[in-house]
């Protein structure tokens, strides 16, 4: 079976072999690619002993952005892809997704020092303000893991991983 000691993976996706860490795939738990680290993985996902490594029948331009997210916690995905990939029924899902992205981006992000009661802080539990990233992380994961979640998840479930 494969080298589960090894720190080096491989995942091919739709023919491009792209090399990783365990590590970088572990950055988000609960993921499909952090489950490719289990001792089990072998068994659940479509692996090759032969050339030790997981198989994935997706788009592997695309997969390489996400592999890059998973690095830098950054999403970015060039126009040319994400225009060849998008079919013209769900092209207005896809730009209304790109103009919520463009409104979301010129909103400023608040001083450190802004007040308590400021509307656009979402506070936790325990008191202390919730970073962008704990806001943010559960609706991300649903627009990659749950094809149900939302219209842009169906988008992003027709191109991604």
């Amino acid at each position: 079976m494969g080298k589960c000691n090894s720190e080096k993976i491989v995942i091919n996706c739709g023919g491009i072999r792209h090399e990783t860490y365990r590590s970088t795939l572990k950055t988000l738990p609960g993921t499909r690619l952090s489950w490719l680290t289990e001792p089990d993985a072998y068994s659940n996902f479509d692996y090759d002993p032969k050339s030790d490594e997981f198989f994935f029948d997706r788009h592997p331009a695309t997969f390489a952005f996400i592999l890059n997210y998973y690095r830098t916690g950054k999403l970015h995905c060039p126009n040319d892809v994400c225009g060849r990939t998008v079919e013209a029924c769900c092209w207005m899902n896809y730009r209304q997704h790109r103009d919520a992205e463009e409104a979301l981006d010129s909103f400023e992000t608040p001083e450190p020092d802004a007040p308590e009661d400021d509307p656009r802080l979402c506070m936790q539990e325990d008191g202390r303000r919730a970073t962008w990233w704990e806001v943010w992380q559960p609706k991300m994961w649903a627009l990659f893991e749950d094809p149900y979640s939302s219209k842009y998840a169906r988008v992003s479930g027709q191109t991604g991983v």
